[in-house]
């Protein structure tokens, strides 16, 4: 097979020029596409901007095909790639920038510093489409670097500490490669979603090997959406996807009943940065029983290198999965001797040695030192093994919880309490005992279900489930729980919370009716009482208008017939100007707020209005959904003359329709965009 990860497509290229090789959205490239476009931008990195063999090249890690190209180009050239997260913080980039020292930046961000050399990634890539391999020169000749040589540097890019950059070299990335290509069982005619960042570890590996071995790769910008992984799916007739687990725990509610239909259509599952839940597991093997589930761990400094069939190995759900054949593992005590840990009470830290492990820590010898000794990598989680070599992980050595001398996994508790059937999801973290009796306690951090929970059940449930001095001493009721770029719980943040705030509630009623509250499209018969429907206008009424000029209008239909009128004409009338409307299934009442359009604060007037009248629905259990579609054709003739009927002014816009009634099912909880919030 190849060396390298170039040499691969550049054959691909010769052997398979119309096979796809990189499908987003609308842009299909074929390996004869990619192999020229990695080519000639390899020739302008070398005459435009001197890029020479060894030579740092940072790059923004977008998931477009421009990265894709310009990776393999920067690999072609011998150069060394460092990829960095589209969403890291700009002090940090240039921390980074000023700690290696590239010779150029492959960006479009906005960067304001006179000392960093940008070229913009989107121009480069755009300028390959035009380009032909310069005439006088030739395509440059591709010489493959030798194994030991350093390729590319990870960077960590948290929020506290140095970020730290793992240095992988070619016959690293070419390990690495060889694992997760054996490890999941990937297949040269797999069509391989990845909706994960391509400048973290797991992209990273998944992308490469998928090119390596001649697949297709498609890209995705995150989970945001559950109708776009699915679009994706059918447009590419994907066959494997590569997620993490707590964006597979969103695409789940997300999907509903649909999730077998769409994820079915999957021959293999990898799931990767994390373990999944014990109660995940069983039931994506219950849902997909003819997708393999393969769940993997690793990490920047090994890439994937232990791996669980699920769907193979029920009997092992609470394992992470044994070492791939080209990976030894042991486990160490606090001196570093090894041990026979076979059960929690003896386990240790887990040490591993293959090609795949990394070059150490770039200007970082001591850390390097403390993680490498004597040609073995030494990881800092703390583990146990079984007589079938299956690995059992408690978590990290430092979130392992100290009870009166006893060790209190984190993981265990979690997986326990999260087959409870009114959670969502949790995390237990141990802190100081208030008593200072026991050392430490642990903490249960809970996500209702629906933003309620029987918390005294749940004690019940565990104890019948746990050892005494395993149960959480505390629960703390919460609306997310905090997780990084890469959807990883972090522990630290709760321990931060945990200071700050003790257990005192942070989820009043309040706060749970806003977090519980979902779209509901779907109505039983159930009528609505009037009281209760009276209540939830008054609540509009009472929410904020600019100047207190209330110019608002509430008009409030129940009439079956009448509902039925008024879906059949706005219905025509969005069908014929291209406007979504949709979601009214048997609603018991439909409130329309409109306002003066003459009101410079009309449409926000309105929306303030309309937000307070569903949040009172729910309060009652009733649900309801904004319909977002009448603002855009009040003036349509048809709909004119209907507002008019209903005795709304000609003067005034429909901001907002609610179709409001009693659940036939709940509602989907959508992902929400973490990244919007901002820390000045």
């Amino acid at each position: 097979m190849y060396r390298t990860i170039v040499e691969a497509i550049l054959e691909h290229g010769k052997n398979r020029p119309d096979k796809l090789a990189v499908g987003f959205k609308k842009v299909r490239i074929t390996y004869g596409e990619l192999a020229r476009q990695i080519q000639i931008m390899a020739g302008q990195l070398r005459r435009e901007y001197g890029i020479q063999k060894g030579d740092f090249v940072m790059i923004t890690g977008v998931s477009k095909p421009e990265y894709v190209s310009a990776y393999l180009a920067i690999q072609y050239l011998g150069a060394v790639s460092i990829p960095m997260d589209k969403t890291a913080r700009e002090e940090t980039v240039l921390d980074v920038y000023r700690y290696v020292q590239p010779r150029l930046m492959l960006t479009d961000s906005k960067i304001q510093a006179e000392d960093v050399r940008l070229v913009s990634l989107k121009s480069l890539y755009g300028s390959t489409a035009e380009s032909a391999v310069h005439e006088s020169e030739g395509p440059l000749a591709y010489q493959p670097p030798e194994n030991d040589v350093v390729a590319e540097i990870l960077f960590t890019t948290g929020t506290t500490g140095k970020p730290k950059g793992t240095m992988l070299s070619i016959g690293n990335i070419y390990a690495s490669m060889h694992n997760t290509w054996h490890g999941v069982g990937m297949e040269p005619e797999d069509t391989v979603l990845i909706p994960v960042p391509l400048c973290h570890s797991l992209g990273m590996r998944v992308m490469r090997t998928a090119l390596y071995i001649g697949a297709t790769v498609v890209i995705q910008n995150g989970f945001a959406f559950a109708k776009e992984l699915e679009n994706n799916i059918e447009a590419f007739h994907c066959t494997g996807l590569v997620s993490v687990p707590a964006s597979m725990e969103v695409i789940y509610r997300q999907m509903g009943d649909r999730f077998p239909e769409i994820m079915g259509k999957l021959r293999y599952m990898e799931v990767g940065a994390g373990s999944l839940g014990f109660d995940m597991k069983k039931k994506l093997c219950r849902v997909l029983p003819d997708t393999r589930i393969v769940n993997t761990w690793g990490s920047t400094e090994t890439g994937g290198a232990i791996f669980l069939k699920v769907s193979e190995h029920p009997e092992k759900f609470a394992s992470i999965g044994k070492p791939i054949d080209t990976v030894e593992l042991k486990v160490v005590d606090s001196q570093g001797r090894t041990v026979a840990a076979r059960d929690m009470e003896s386990a240790g830290r887990m040490v591993l040695r293959g090609a795949m492990q990394m070059q150490g820590y770039y200007h970082m010898p001591e850390a390097t030192k403390s993680t490498l000794v004597d040609g073995w990598l030494y990881t800092n989680d703390m583990v146990y093994t079984d007589e079938d070599g299956y690995v059992y992980m408690l978590g990290r050595a430092d979130d392992i919880i100290n009870v009166g001398g006893e060790k209190v996994s984190p993981i265990e508790v979690e997986n326990i309490a999260q087959e409870f059937e009114g959670i969502r999801e949790c995390a237990c973290v141990g802190v100081a005992d208030p008593e200072g009796i026991l050392g430490q306690i642990p903490v249960l951090y809970v996500v209702p279900e629906d933003g309620r929970f029987e918390q005294d059940e749940l004690v019940r449930y565990l104890a019948s489930r746990l050892e005494k001095y395993k149960l959480p001493q505390r629960y703390v009721v919460i609306g997310e729980l905090p997780r990084n770029r890469m959807k990883k719980l972090d522990r630290k943040a709760l321990l931060r919370m945990w200071q700050e705030t003790g257990d005192s509630p942070l989820m009043n009623e309040v706060v749970r009716n806003i977090l519980s509250r979902r779209s509901v499209r779907d109505f039983t018969e159930k009528e609505i009482p009037r009281a209760n429907l009276e209540m939830i206008l008054q609540c509009g009424l009472y929410a904020p208008s600019g100047h207190n000029m209330q110019t608002w209008k509430f008009t409030v239909i129940q009439d079956a017939s009448k509902i039925e009128k008024f879906k059949e004409i706005v219905g025509k009338a969005a069908k014929e100007n291209k406007v979504y409307f949709y979601g009214l299934n048997n609603p018991n009442a439909l409130i329309l707020i409109s306002n003066d359009r003459r009101n410079a604060n009309s449409i926000q007037d309105s929306a303030c209005a309309a937000e307070n009248v569903m949040l009172a629905a729910n309060s009652y259990g009733i649900g309801s959904v904004w319909i977002n579609a009448l603002h855009t054709i009040c003036d349509v003739p048809e709909i004119r003359a209907l507002l008019q009927a209903y005795g709304i002014p000609d003067t005034h816009i429909v901001w907002a329709t609610i179709a409001m009634g009693y659940p036939e099912k709940p509602g989907k909880l959508l992902a929400k965009k973490q990244t919007v919030i901002h820390w000045v």
